[in-house]
């Protein structure tokens, strides 16, 4: 399953950036989230491994991230792997003008089990959680103490 998604964000792409590339704010903008424990190599950098736990409707969800690429100012991709599911994101930032940024993900999921025989049911969720993010980013940073 592919999709993408985008937003604009107005704020500097530098100042979004920060604000995205810091592992403190994700708990602003991801309410799910449990907790996020580094696991090995160098913290933010490319290879780096997290566990990320994350309140679902069924129990915990847990999943490693992983930093694939991170060519700042423009793309920050990773990969995401939980039971059954493997996800990879691209993260494209693009300063449209001075103070709007661009904000476009490309999403690609590999199911297994269970989960490849719901992917033609979920594909409208994934995008929604998806866009529901990305609108929490974006309001998170667009706060008057972020600016």
């Amino acid at each position: 399953m592919k999709y993408t998604t985008e937003i604009l964000i107005n704020l500097p792409r530098g100042r979004v950036l920060e604000l995205f590339d810091s592992t403190d704010n994700l708990s602003m903008w991801q309410p799910g989230l449990k907790s996020f424990t580094h696991l090995e190599g160098k913290p933010g950098e490319v290879g780096a491994r997290s566990e990320m736990i994350y309140e679902g409707r069924k129990g915990d969800l847990v999943m490693t991230e992983t930093i694939r690429t991170k060519q700042l100012p423009e793309q920050f991709h990773m990969s995401y792997k939980a039971r059954g599911v493997y996800n990879e994101v691209e993260n494209w930032f693009t300063e449209k003008e001075p103070g709007l940024t661009l904000w476009r993900t490309e999403n690609y999921f590999r199911f297994s089990g269970i989960m490849m025989l719901m992917v033609p049911f979920m594909k409208r969720a994934f995008v929604h959680n998806t866009m529901l993010n990305m609108d929490r980013f974006k309001i998170f940073a667009e706060s008057s103490e972020n600016k």
